[in-house]
């Protein structure tokens, strides 16, 4: 799982506020299928939200750790039930500061 430093953080927020989830996590939970989604919206867009259908905040928590674990992105915010994931492309579109 990369890490990201709070200004990056902090700018990828701000890029992520006027996007859309593109993958939803139903009442099936985060299955393989679902992580495959995940893994081709982020080469895709880099920065992508993640709408998890749980009620319990160590559920989407734990969810958020293994999406980033299994995909190789860094986690940036978590506002209830949107995960903000990002992941650098090959050939990076979202200039990161610092």
């Amino acid at each position: 799982m990369k890490t990201l430093t709070p200004a990056q953080r902090q700018y990828l927020k701000g890029l992520a506020h006027n996007r859309q989830a593109v993958v939803m996590i139903g009442n099936q939970g985060l299955t393989a299928a679902v992580l495959k989604e995940v893994d081709l919206a982020l080469t895709a867009h880099e920065l992508i939200k993640v709408k998890a259908a749980s009620d319990e905040p160590d559920t989407r928590r734990a969810w958020m750790e293994e999406i980033c674990s299994t995909t190789g992105a860094a986690p940036v915010q978590q506002i209830g039930k949107m995960l903000v994931i990002y992941r650098a492309a090959a050939k990076p579109v979202i200039a990161l500061p610092g």
